[in-house]
């Protein structure tokens, strides 16, 4: 008797006062053809808000889209968050309006990937699939 793994499971979400989740809507959507199950917290999440979402819905990685400016702090907390409830298991990446100086220092405290506008969501789908649950199925 042979079982089928579990949907891979990914939470996108929209950290700080932000408003604007056109892009995060469009990922969700495009994972979620794709076949990934996708959990979309909504608007304005704190951090510890989307930390605990993703270990209650047994996410393998959180999509953290973000617009506003406060990526650097925003993506740390998060990471922090994860590391404090002996969560970092789960990868974290994410996108939005994010200068090219400061990818760099986004993957070295921890963000997997950084998606830039203009980002085709294939890529990101691929992305997912090659390097978020190993062993999962999609």
């Amino acid at each position: 008797m042979s079982t089928t793994p579990p949907p891979l499971r990914i939470l996108v979400a929209k950290p700080g006062l932000d408003g604007h989740d056109r892009g995060a809507k469009v990922i969700a959507r495009a994972l979620r053809d794709a076949g990934i199950e996708v959990i979309y917290t909504g608007l304005h999440q704190s951090p510890e808000q989307i930390v605990e979402a993703a270990i209650q819905e047994d996410a393998a990685a959180i999509g953290l889209s973000v617009l506003s400016g406060a990526h650097l702090t925003l993506f740390a907390k998060v990471i922090e968050l994860l590391g404090q409830r002996d969560a970092d298991d789960i990868t974290v990446f994410g996108g939005g309006i994010i200068p090219e100086g400061d990818i760099a220092p986004l993957e070295r405290m921890g963000v997997a990937r950084v998606f830039t506008p203009g980002t085709p969501t294939h890529d990101v789908v691929d992305w997912v699939r090659a390097h978020v649950g190993a062993g999962v199925s999609v």
